[in-house]
């Protein structure tokens, strides 16, 4: 008897580590204990953890993910100073799926760049009531090099005079997980210009960005996802050295993941995200079972029904 194969689904969590990101990336996660998030129900997850602290409360937007639906929204959670979670609720949602709410400070405003790549364009946002009222500033142009007019992943920062923008073309599946850019602004609005060297990375083992870059000893540290092996299957620390609008040179340090003490989340981590004296991380568990076809099963009437209609709209 031929038994069937199981599906494979990536569970992420998210988490705190108590220690700033330099330590991390540096050192790895050997003898650093988590702090978990709570779990959602599941075949649910939370991830791309991206952190601002307030009055002493610590904000963590993440992407809210539900196979039931595959569609990806953007939540935040406030933590307190013990990091237990004193508030969970939606920031933003669109027709498209969201990910990656990479937040910053530029200004005197807080923006968000959120992953939104199905939409087909990288849309800027500002806070107009932190941390939850968001609204459209510009949509980043990137042209050609961004594959079909947007980016994955997309990580901006202002470093030597200029706001520089890492990210993933979104062209093909390959782009998304083996290839880095970058581009080059005065200011966070554009107009943005493409480095004249990229593609800078192409390498499954470490080139779409995974979180906030961190300068140390002078030199831009990105964060990228190594995708040798699986998808977010671990962290590894780009070390720029030489970082010009003509010029880059840079050095991939190991591969970051959690050992024994992420149990069972032992199976990938894609974003490590500074938050001053601590890091924010996500890591995942690879579930094996029939659950996952249950799921799908309670989907097919309602992937039925949207057929159905998008068809009757066409014919009417």
């Amino acid at each position: 008897m031929i038994l069937p194969v199981l599906p494979k689904t990536d569970i992420w969590r998210v988490g705190v580590l108590p220690v700033p990101m330099s330590v991390v990336v540096t050192g790895g996660l050997a003898g650093i204990a988590p702090v978990w998030l709570p779990a959602g129900r599941p075949f649910t997850y939370l991830a791309d953890p991206f952190g601002m602290w307030r009055d002493g409360r610590l904000y963590v937007f993440v992407e809210t993910y539900d196979y039931r639906s595959r569609h990806g929204g953007i939540d935040v959670l406030t933590l307190d100073e013990t990091f237990r979670v004193i508030d969970h609720r939606p920031c933003l949602r669109t027709a498209w799926h969201l990910s990656y709410p990479f937040v910053f400070e530029a200004a005197g405003e807080t923006y968000m760049l959120p992953e939104a790549h199905k939409s087909g364009a990288l849309t800027l946002y500002r806070a107009k009531r932190f941390p939850d009222v968001w609204t459209p500033v510009c949509d980043i142009a990137l042209g050609e090099s961004a594959g079909e007019g947007s980016a994955v992943d997309a990580t901006p920062v202002f470093f030597e005079g200029l706001w520089w923008l890492f990210y993933a073309p979104a062209t093909d599946l390959y782009s998304k997980m083996s290839v880095l850019n970058a581009a080059y602004s005065k200011n966070i609005t554009g107009p943005w210009y493409a480095h004249s060297m990229n593609p800078l990375r192409e390498t499954a083992n470490g080139a779409r960005p995974g979180g906030t870059p961190v300068v140390l000893d002078g030199a831009l540290v990105v964060p990228l996802q190594d995708c040798s092996q699986t998808y977010g299957g671990a962290v590894r620390a780009l070390r720029i050295s030489r970082l010009s609008p003509d010029t880059f040179e840079a050095e991939i340090g190991p591969s970051i993941v959690g050992g024994e003490a992420f149990g069972p989340y032992v199976d990938g981590m894609h974003t490590l995200s500074a938050c001053g004296n601590v890091t924010l991380f996500d890591a995942k568990h690879i579930d094996r079972s029939m659950g996952k076809w249950l799921v799908d099963a309670g989907r097919a009437p309602i992937v039925a029904r949207k057929a159905v209609k998008s068809l009757w709209r066409k014919i009417s």
